[in-house]
């Protein structure tokens, strides 16, 4: 039933543009690398400029729940959903009652009058409903996935630090806290630093990566090839990836950090010690991890050209144009 209704309404969101173009979780034809590029290419064209940026980062899910249902109900009608779909949700979340259980002592039942279950698979939408008029009146860039979000303003004249501040007043769910300043951040997973230096992301990777494949090395007797070639890729080798098209090594030092994982992974296959990397990735019909990044890039370069992430990232690359009739119409101009 969840599944039917959540069909119905992702349509008519998509429809009426209900979620904007700065929320890319549970949104078709986006992710968490077309929102980090997206953000970040704005980010970097400012630093590149020599401007003072501030970023600051937000979690919004607790106040997502400890909001009334009542209140997150009534967004939707002024949405434009039917009068069915808002009195369906709110049936299906009146009535929850919750306790808290510690070794054998348990509470009294008491009624739950906000949040959602965990686990729906309406949750996400109706987050994504609740925060969608978030970006109203704001005047600096905002970008969201999901509960994470991230405020960004140039901060070197007094006009932009009040416009970062009046955006920050505007997000009444904030409350009165005060915001600390960080030198570096993790977003999505990926490490930001204040230099926008990736090498300490590459290091993490790298680290994550050996550690799953230590634990491999440690907890799997076998060394064929049948057993230990299907657990790179699905273990190891993810972690190396990760929307490694944002933080894709700078360095020389960094891509050879990178490279080892994958070195020491192709090492462990009984009967190829012997043979040298690029042998031992030939007979594994493997390519390396610079290859493989080279490939990524281009299959997101062509995405991003073909229109299938809309406006995220827009202006990320500047077609070319010439009178030229021989060729094609995807040269671009160089950054």
């Amino acid at each position: 039933m969840e599944q039917t209704l959540l069909e119905t309404m992702l349509r008519h969101m998509e429809d009426k543009e209900i979620i904007g173009d700065s929320q890319h979780s549970f949104t078709r034809g986006k992710s968490c690398l077309t929102n980090l590029v997206a953000f970040y290419v704005w980010v970097t064209a400012s630093v590149d400029k020599g401007r003072a940026t501030d970023i600051i980062y937000l979690d919004l899910w607790k106040a997502f729940d400890t909001v009334l249902q009542d209140f997150r109900v009534s967004k939707l009608g002024r949405h434009g959903f039917d009068g069915w779909t808002p009195q369906w949700i709110r049936k299906w979340l009146d009535g929850r009652t919750q306790r808290v259980v510690v070794n054998s002592s348990m509470s009294k039942w008491r009624t739950v009058t906000s949040g959602i279950p965990q686990g729906p698979v309406l949750g996400p939408a109706l987050f994504n409903i609740f925060i969608g008029d978030m970006d109203s009146g704001i005047e600096c860039t905002l970008s969201k996935f999901a509960d994470d979000t991230k405020l960004c303003g140039v901060v070197e004249t007094l006009e932009g630090r009040d416009a970062i501040q009046r955006d920050l007043d505007r997000l009444e769910r904030l409350g009165e806290e005060w915001i600390e300043s960080s030198p570096e951040e993790k977003d999505l997973g990926v490490l930001i630093d204040e230099k926008l230096n990736m090498s300490r992301q590459c290091a993490l990777a790298a680290q994550k990566a050996n550690r799953v494949l230590g634990c491999i090395k440690r907890g799997v007797t076998s060394r064929s090839k049948e057993v230990i070639l299907p657990l790179y890729p699905a273990l190891v080798r993810p972690h190396l990836e990760y929307c490694v098209q944002l933080w894709g090594p700078q360095y020389r030092r960094d891509m050879e950090l990178l490279e080892r994982v994958q070195r020491r992974a192709t090492k462990l296959i009984r009967g190829l010690e012997h043979l040298s990397y690029e042998d031992r990735l030939r007979e594994l019909g493997l390519f390396s991890l610079e290859k493989r990044k080279l490939r990524g890039d281009l299959i997101a370069a062509f995405q991003y050209l073909k229109g299938a992430y809309r406006k995220a990232g827009e202006g990320l690359f500047i077609r070319e144009c010439s009178d030229r009739t021989r060729g094609n119409g995807f040269k671009l101009k160089e950054g």
